[in-house]
């Protein structure tokens, strides 16, 4: 039917529907074999008139082959279904002729098969025959072997009861025989009997066997009783006893009581060996205790092992041999674990030193996790353990303060000891800035040293650092606040001692260039040194934000810079009383009226200006510069006058008379009120050239004060006049302003002139060569 020429059967009509190129449907004989797909037959309509379709229907192909094709096209049409059917008829014959010994074979195979199936049948009949009679004998077995079980059962069970009756009957024998060598096996088999017994006690046998066993276990009870009272058990035996004790129905209130009292005999034995351990208390604290003989850990390894161990085995024996009775259990480890605590802390008071602080972190770590099995049993205890914890915490961080404090009093003791130890001749010791950063670095590093011990304290491995006191208290009152704060304002207020502390009699009062080094060194910390510590110590030592206040940083550096304030004013108040010194012995032990004309230099001004030279270099060593006023062209030439720059010099002119109509000290007192004031102990800055302006201040404050109380003759006039002119020829570089120096040495003369008797100054000219030559 492919050639057709159908709407549905042609292959123009299958082709054309799928388009050009693409997939092309099965056709023809392929077509028929597989029939459309299952897309192709869900969407298409059933066709009628399609031939290979399966709802073909000729009437209705044959009307539209009429209505629609012409005369021509319906005699080609029959042509072609007529060689179509002779073609078919041609391959159904072939395919007869090629399998007709196919069909015989297969007819023979079938005939035979059905031969076999009868004789099958047959044999089936006579199985299922010998299927029931064999049925009919397996019923009659069954019913007389379940004869036999019931009659094999009935006489079990009187086998069992005999058993059990002998049982019964040997009872009083086996407890008698195992009470005294085995007795949880006699109160094992009692256990078992007594109910049986109990419930036939009515029957005069069995009520014997009952008085004679109930005797034997009262016997047994009394043994158990004495061996309680008398014996020292330990923890497994004493729960073994009194569990059998509760087996026998003894009273559970006597029971708890002896049990208790037993437990305390072993535990205030292993309190009693931990004690032996310690040295005797010693309130007064007269004695020198020995050092104890094992460590710290040992000791606590042995409690927790020893004490620790049995008490929470004992707690929990009672736990289980009472239920949840715990009236006189929590009492009683109360006392015993107060006591344990109390030899704790007098072991960790014997840990005076600062030996091996991972060791006591070690054995607090050890104790907190062996102890939390019996905070299970005992919660009352959790705060006393946790206050002892953190009490031996605390002792260990004040010991690193006291440690700290020690360390720098040694430092400065080295330091001092450089300072004054003797140097060879071409050969110079240390300077100021490498003891000062030899002291600073050593002071650093032990803190730091110091805060990596401590922050044992709170590492993640250990049990108690979970603790709140650690996590937000220590970190910040014991360390921060307890142990950094605490050592920078004990290192402040010591060092600021060396300036307020009148000395001790007898005592040497400290270098000036130790106080020059504290002041730089307590600057140094208010400039970066203590910023660097408590942000150290914060990272270290975390605090809570809701934990106490601590003590801020500008604060602590407030006090530092206070102490560098009045020590560098100690010192400059010290340097300058020693240059007055020597210029008040000077003034007050020559004779002013007596002198000769001058002709050099004395050499108290030279010392002066040598003394004042080295105060330089040395401050300069450890201070900046510091900014000087803008100098005049000719400083070192000014020209010193014992005159005041307010004062005409006809006054001393030789008409001057006593009855001059101007006084000359009112004309002295007006020219100071025209004059800048100059406080002569102002605090001084933190620079080198503000330090020896105050020294020089006071130098020279000293010889105006000489000078006014003395009496002077005209060479003692000009004698001054050449020390003065010598002084401000170098002096006025060390100080901040030439002026200061300059109204100073105007007033010294002044005041020189003023107490003359013969006031005829030096010629300028002879002062300066003089000077020059001195």
């Amino acid at each position: 039917m492919a050639e057709g020429s159908g709407a549905g059967g042609s292959p123009e009509a299958a082709a054309g529907s799928t388009g050009g190129g693409g997939w092309r449907r099965p056709h023809g004989p392929l077509q028929r074999y597989y029939g459309p797909s299952t897309a192709e037959a869900a969407e298409a309509a059933p066709d009628p008139t399609d031939i290979n379709e399966p709802h073909f229907d000729p009437e209705v192909f044959m009307n539209k082959v009429r209505s629609e094709c012409p005369l021509g096209q319906l005699l080609a049409r029959e042509a072609a279904l007529g060689r179509e059917i002779r073609a078919l008829d041609s391959d159904m014959q072939t395919l007869l002729y090629e399998n007709y010994n196919k069909f015989i074979s297969a007819t023979d195979t079938i005939r035979k098969m059905k031969v076999d199936f009868r004789h099958m049948e047959a044999e089936m009949d006579d199985l299922a025959a010998n299927m029931a009679a064999i049925s009919a004998s397996s019923a009659r077995v069954s019913a007389a072997l379940q004869d036999r079980h019931r009659r094999g059962a009935q006489l079990a069970g009187v086998q069992a009861l005999l058993r059990k009756l002998q049982a019964l009957v040997e009872v009083p024998g086996r407890l008698r025989r195992w009470a005294g060598t085995e007795p949880e096996r006699a109160l094992r088999c009692y256990a078992r009997a007594r109910a049986v017994l109990r419930h036939y006690r009515h029957l005069p046998s069995f009520r014997a066997i009952e008085d004679e066993s109930h005797a034997i276990m009262a016997d047994l009870a009394r043994r158990l009783r004495t061996r309680l009272r008398e014996e020292t058990l330990d923890p497994k035996e004493l729960t073994e006893c009194v569990e059998m004790l509760l087996q026998l129905e003894e009273p559970p209130e006597e029971l708890s009581e002896e049990f208790l009292s037993q437990a305390g005999v072993r535990l205030e034995a292993e309190l009693a060996a931990l004690e032996a351990e310690l040295p005797p208390s010693d309130p007064s604290g007269a004695a020198t205790t020995p050092p104890p003989a094992s460590d710290i850990l040992d000791f606590v390894d042995r409690g927790s092992s020893a004490f620790v161990g049995t008490l929470c085995q004992l707690a929990s024996s009672y736990r289980t041999l009472f239920g949840a009775d715990t009236g006189r259990l929590e009492p009683f480890a109360a006392t015993l674990a107060t006591r344990y605590f109390e030899l704790l802390e007098r072991r960790l008071a014997l840990e005076r030193g600062l030996g091996d602080t991972s060791l006591l972190v070690r054995a607090l770590d050890r104790f907190h996790r062996r102890l939390q099995a019996l905070l299970e049993l005992l919660p009352a205890g959790a705060a006393a353990a946790a206050t002892l914890v953190a009490r031996a915490a605390r002792e260990r961080v004040d010991r690193y303060l006291r440690a700290l404090q020690t360390f720098f009093l040694g430092c400065l003791g080295d330091v001092r000891q450089a300072l004054a130890a003797p140097r060879p001749p071409g050969k110079e010791g240390p300077g100021l800035p490498d003891l000062l950063a030899t002291l600073a670095t050593s002071v650093l590093g032990q803190l730091k040293a110091v805060l990596a011990y401590v922050q044992l304290f709170t590492a993640r491995d250990v049990a108690f650092a979970s603790l709140p006191y650690f996590k937000g208290e220590f970190c910040v009152t014991a360390v921060r606040e307890g142990l950094v704060v605490a050592f920078v304002r004990w290192l402040c207020r010591t060092a600021r001692g060396f300036a307020d502390g009148p000395a001790e009699r007898g005592a040497p009062a400290a270098p000036p260039a130790l106080l020059l080094l504290l002041a730089r060194l307590c600057l140094d910390y208010e400039s970066s040194t203590i910023s660097y510590i408590l942000t150290l110590t914060d990272e270290q030592f975390p605090p809570q934000d809701s934990g106490p206040p601590v003590t801020p940083g500008p604060a602590l550096c407030a006090e530092a810079r206070a102490a560098a304030q009045r020590l560098l004013d100690h010192y400059v108040q010290v340097q300058g009383a020693a240059v007055a010194q020597m210029l008040r012995k000077s003034v007050e032990t020559r004779d002013w009226l007596g002198t000769v004309e001058p002709r050099n230099v004395r050499a108290v001004m030279k010392r002066v200006v040598e003394d004042i030279t080295a105060i330089d270099v040395q401050v300069g060593q450890l201070f900046e510069e510091g900014v000087r006023r803008a100098q005049s062209s000719d400083s070192s030439r000014r020209a010193f006058s014992v005159y005041s720059s307010s004062r005409a010099p006809s006054r001393y002119a030789p008409s001057y008379t006593p009855s001059a109509p101007m006084d000359t000290h009112l004309l002295s007192n007006i020219q100071k009120l025209f004059s800048e004031r100059i406080d002569i102990f102002s605090p001084v800055e933190f620079n080198k050239v503000s330090v020896l302006t105050g020294i020089i201040k006071i130098s020279l404050k000293t010889l105006l004060e000489c000078v006014r109380l003395r009496t002077l003759g005209r060479f003692g006039l000009q004698q001054v006049q050449v020390d003065g002119h010598y002084l401000q020829l170098y002096l006025w570089r060390f100080a901040s302003d030439e002026r200061v120096v300059q109204g100073l040495l105007d007033e010294v003369a002044a005041s020189a002139a003023h107490r003359c008797l013969d006031p005829v100054p030096m010629e300028h000219s002879v002062v300066e060569l003089i000077c020059e030559r001195g």
